[in-house]
């Protein structure tokens, strides 16, 4: 099921499954796309391409530098704090509707939480963002939730969002499989010694020790 690569999942007996949101359970992606491409044009701009994919698996304060870089404009922190509350308030409208899930998705992670293996969401989006996605996602379906602003600006790519989130269900990182899609986000979950699945995101993401690639989470059975 894991195709050639399966052998880096090895038995399925893991002590905890560890998913990111955007891209990986949800196509919030284009939400961010939406929010972004208009914040850009309020600021007088028009978002690049580059610049979007840049920004892809960042945190806030990372997107915001991009944003700031692609239209020319140095922000004063006034317009700096401004900018960030406009896009939060913006992001949460977006994230207030329903959330399409990626394919595949919803059912790996019933399929993790039916099989009783400990769940954490590891997310670089703030928790007041999170916590809306989250009403569609199921807050039910996580032990633990890491969010952007709660790692001690230590954000993807380090590896700290996956380490907190082991702390907080007391297992060890090696022992833990990671679900990602941007090279972000992988090279975090990597750093903290997690095994990776990886799913298909806007973004290539190199081969590396303990990475599965797979086409997408439809039919994959995560644990055993």
């Amino acid at each position: 099921m894991f195709g050639t690569d399966a052998t880096a999942i090895g038995d399925g007996g893991w002590d905890a499954v560890l998913f990111d949101m955007d891209g990986t359970l949800v196509d919030s992606e284009k939400l961010w796309d939406i929010a972004l491409g208009e914040a850009a044009e309020r600021l007088g701009g028009r978002l690049s391409r580059d610049a979007r994919e840049r920004m892809l698996g960042s945190h806030t304060e990372a997107t915001l530098r991009v944003l700031f870089d692609d239209v020319g404009i140095e922000p004063t922190p006034g317009l700096r704090a401004d900018v960030a509350r406009w896009l939060e308030t913006r992001m949460g409208e977006l994230l207030s509707s329903e959330l399409p899930w990626l394919p595949g998705a919803r059912e790996a992670l019933v399929d993790v939480r039916r099989a009783g293996v400990p769940t954490a969401l590891v997310t670089s989006t703030v928790r007041t963002l999170a916590d809306l996605a989250l009403v569609s996602i199921g807050r039910q379906n996580f032990d633990v939730t890491v969010c952007g602003d709660e790692v001690d600006g230590r954000n993807k790519p380090h590896p700290e969002p996956y380490l907190r989130a082991a702390r907080k269900l007391g297992v060890d990182p090696a022992r833990c499989l990671a679900i990602e899609d941007s090279p972000t986000g992988v090279a975090a979950a990597s750093a903290a010694g997690c095994t990776v699945v990886v799913v298909p995101g806007e973004l290539p993401v190199d081969p590396g020790d303990r990475r599965v690639f797979v086409e997408s989470l439809v039919g994959l059975r995560l644990v055993r």
